[in-house]
């Protein structure tokens, strides 16, 4: 179910040239755009007119360049179309005021990146009344029962942030096709290990800021689904994207189009370097949480519904019991050992280390990081592919020791 390999679709769509005959895509950096006639114009306004057919409005509206970047991220997850915004956050705040008014009502995992918790339980209800039901997204009956006649979508990550529970996307894309509502899978943590529109997703976010840029230098999302919900993003009227502006500058949309052709690669050495890690962590009997790991409780589902040649992600928890813990061992991780960094986000070509609940979770209350299986002790792990496995593996064991959470 879940072999498909993306980057085959995306092959044939890169055999451009750019302006000039180049072999990269030139950048359009022009915040307007001229028309050859002056009945042009209206139909741009009214929607006749549009990338479609070769016309441009404005820079906002949609870019040469960054539509060419959307025309890539729509192949790498399998949906009609997309379009690139200036941020993961502004991806997913489009997606949800596009759907919904006020007096409407969302589903979402209580087990979901920070940002887009606050969004759902805090920002949403005050600023435009809309409201959330937090649910187990692993358990199909909560979710099926959390759904009323308010409901317009529900939302999910693929891999959650930061528990790393696989959502069952193709029971859940049965249960949201029932209610005639859309699935929204945020797939962040796995592009091109997961396909969430090919599962049965209806529309993929994600924030490019992480292993699609891959060098933590861009802040960047991404929206991907059907050319009509695009369009509507788009619309000049009622478009979130087009009306708020979260859109993406076309400089940043050149520089990703050229780390995209090596995301496989990267993809693949994050894998395999998670995995040899967890792997060994695991045999020290320490409390550790990866997908790739017969122990996680979804490894059976994920070796059905990913793409086996990218593996099971770059990113592990370990769970030291408490955060005094936590901290000492980044701390000689980070200042004694140089394995990574105590940083937030990941995706990155260096090890990125932080402990969830303090930081990317603290969003949430104690009760709901509780609730959604967050311990104070947590450290999510997002590996680089730096070094060699043997010396990132030696500096570990080190901290460990030094830690007291392995003995000498």
């Amino acid at each position: 179910m879940g072999g498909r390999n993306p980057i085959e679709d995306l092959a044939d769509l890169r055999h451009e040239f750019g302006e000039h005959g180049g072999v990269n895509m030139s950048v359009e950096a022009s915040s307007t755009f001229t028309v050859i006639d002056p009945e042009t114009m209206p139909d741009l306004f009214q929607g006749r007119a549009g990338p479609d057919k070769g016309c441009y409005l404005y820079g906002r509206h949609f870019n040469p360049t960054v539509f060419n970047l959307g025309r890539q991220m729509a192949a790498l997850a399998g949906t009609d179309a997309a379009y690139c915004t200036a941020s993961g956050m502004g991806a997913i705040s489009a997606v949800m005021l596009c759907l919904c008014n006020a007096g409407d009502e969302i589903v979402a995992s209580n087990a979901v990146y920070g940002g887009s918790f606050a969004l759902l339980r805090d920002f949403l209800p005050a600023k435009c009344g809309i409201r959330t039901r937090f649910v187990d997204i692993t358990d199909i009956d909560a979710v099926r029962d959390a759904i009323t006649d308010k409901t317009r979508f529900v939302f999910t990550e693929s891999i959650a942030n930061p528990t790393l529970r696989l959502a069952d996307i193709p029971r859940l894309s049965e249960v949201t096709r029932k209610h005639n509502i859309p699935l929204v899978v945020d797939n962040t943590f796995s592009p091109l290990i997961l396909s969430p529109a090919v599962l049965g997703a209806d529309i993929v976010v994600h924030s490019i800021t992480k292993f699609i840029s891959g060098a933590s230098d861009v802040i960047a999302g991404a929206i991907c689904g059907s050319e009509e919900f695009i369009g509507a993003l788009m619309d000049l009227h009622m478009g979130p994207l087009m009306l708020l502006g979260p859109t993406m500058d076309p400089n940043v949309a050149a520089s990703v189009s050229l780390r995209i052709p090596h995301l496989p690669l990267r993809m693949a050495a994050h894998s395999e370097r998670a995995l040899a890690i967890a792997t060994r962590l695991e045999a020290l009997g320490l409390n550790v949480c990866y997908p790739g790991l017969e122990s996680h409780p979804d490894f059976a589902l994920f070796d059905e519904l990913h793409c086996s040649e990218y593996g099971y992600g770059g990113i592990f928890t370990l769970d030291l019991g408490d955060i005094e813990t936590a901290n000492a061992l980044m701390s000689c991780l980070q200042n004694e050992q140089r394995f990574g960094y105590l940083a937030v986000s990941l995706g990155y070509f260096d090890t990125l280390m932080s402990c969830s609940g303090s930081s990317t979770s603290s969003e949430m209350s104690e009760e709901d990081q509780v609730v959604a299986g967050i311990s104070a002790g947590l450290v999510r792990v997002s590996i680089g592919y730096t070094g060699t496995l043997e010396q990132r593996w030696t500096q570990l064991e080190a901290a460990l020791r030094k830690t007291g959470v392995i003995g000498d």
